[in-house]
């Protein structure tokens, strides 16, 4: 048996915090994970996501510019960018690990799971800890529909080294949306098969149809109310048997993803040995990052049921709090205030706070500021069709209560939003910012 002040499962960026932290205050620290060293944002998910972001947007720009300027808009080499990705990523497994070492960690790799309420097996190891942390994150969601194993997983995208002439993917949210825009701007043919009605539901329901527009423009078919039934192989292709109320359609493409949500990793850890409570929603937690039902276990990210979005920056901060926590005992809560998120297709689509339905079931007395603006400076000079704002506002106090955009920049401008709301200043406080003109941010002078 080897013994632990402090053992973290998983290697993202809350175990990492939490590990380091612990380590650096003397606590003997142990870490283990069950794939490379890096956690998704940095191996499967942000990171990676946005290099491939950056070079469709050089070519969207360009196409954007054809006739104004610009007289052939360049094309993707999938290959290419893919080994540009690697440039990022090969590295951070190898130099994580390195960095844990030298904070004095020892590092495991394995399927670690519960034996005891302090105790956990990583192969022939018996690990024993005052604390065990879980930070394992998320998942993607298992279909369990017949085939299901012909459907690959977003981490296999950004793998691919060879662009399929068709892809379908499977579910219809923020994840689809984003890999769908790269690979149709970089030369496939792509489906989307969503069993909801709208896209995007928690979104604001009118800029996501500009979304939804500006996807279809691009040649991206989306089909909705449709329930996937099964995958079958054909050939060097696959079928997907789509269910419309009964009505069953058949989709042929070369490559087919399962991008129908993530969920907490979770279920191979045997909670159950451990006492530790969990939801679907994930480990069930007290305001103090701890397990509400085993004392000895906290968790931070993805894999927990708190408020926090399953994004970079709450786990970030969960993982900053079960630091100190551990460290001087259960005095930090998280606070997460404003959350502002973004889709990042091109445009991207970008939300803070409540979406008009949202205030409306509040029954707030509200002011709500919605335009579509592709005729503004930020939006024309870049030659983008697409371009929208809702901001709503509360009357009563003149605060804002939420902002969606879509547009160029929407991802930085949100941002200025979300400082305002977190620091309760009133809409007509940012109609007096000299914001540096011209740029996106000054339009929200308009926006409010």
């Amino acid at each position: 048996m080897k013994k632990f002040d402090v053992f973290i499962i998983g290697t993202g960026v809350a175990g990492t915090i939490i590990a380091n932290k612990c380590a650096q205050n003397g606590l003997k620290t142990g870490i283990v994970d069950n794939r490379d060293y890096g956690g998704t944002c940095g191996l499967h998910g942000c990171v990676p996501k946005k290099i491939l972001v950056g070079a469709t947007e050089a070519v969207a720009s360009s196409r954007n510019l054809e006739g104004k300027g610009i007289s052939k808009a360049p094309s993707i080499k999938w290959k290419e960018l893919i080994d540009f990705k690697n440039s990022f990523t090969d590295p951070i497994p190898k130099n994580k690990e390195k960095n844990f070492k030298k904070n004095g960690i020892s590092t495991y790799h394995g399927n670690p799971k519960f034996v005891a309420e302090n105790q956990l097996k990583i192969d022939d190891d018996i690990i024993e800890a005052k604390k065990i942390v879980i930070a394992t994150g998320a998942i993607p969601r298992v279909l369990g529909i017949p085939g299901e194993e012909h459907a690959l997983s977003s981490d296999d995208f950004l793998e691919m080294e060879k662009l399929p002439k068709s892809i379908l993917f499977i579910g219809g949210g923020y994840i689809a949306f984003e890999f769908a825009h790269i690979a149709a701007r970089s030369g496939a043919k792509v489906t989307i098969l969503d069993m909801a009605s709208t896209s995007l539901p928690h979104f604001d329901k009118e800029i996501v149809e500009h979304l939804v527009d500006a996807t279809k423009e691009l040649g991206i078919e989306l089909v909705m109310n449709t329930k996937v039934a099964e995958i079958k192989k054909n050939g060097d292709s696959f079928i997907v048997v789509g269910d419309n109320d009964g009505k069953k359609n058949e989709f042929k493409s070369d490559t087919v993803f399962n991008t129908s949500g993530r969920v907490p990793a979770i279920h191979n850890l045997d909670l159950g040995k451990a006492n530790v409570r969990y939801s679907d929603n994930g480990i069930e937690v007290s305001n103090f990052m701890q397990s509400i039902s085993n004392s000895h276990v906290y968790a931070a990210g993805d894999n927990t049921a708190t408020d926090g979005l399953p994004l970079t920056p709450f786990a970030t901060m969960e993982g900053h709090i079960v630091a100190a926590n551990i460290l001087v005992g259960n005095k930090k809560k998280p606070d997460y205030g404003v959350r502002p998120t973004v889709v990042y297709t091109l445009p991207a689509l970008a939300m803070v706070g409540m979406t008009e339905e949202q205030a409306q079931k509040k029954k707030l007395d509200i002011t709500v500021n919605y335009a579509s603006v592709p005729n503004w400076y930020a939006a024309k000079h870049l030659g983008e069709k697409t371009y929208a704002f809702k901001v709503i506002i509360d009357k009563k106090n003149d605060l804002i209560l939420g902002a969606h955009i879509i547009g160029p920049n929407a991802e930085e401008t949100i941002n200025v939003f979300a400082v305002a709301m977190q620091a309760g200043m009133q809409a007509k406080d940012l109609k007096t910012i000299p914001f540096t003109f011209p740029s996106a941010s000054s339009d929200i002078v308009k926006m409010v």
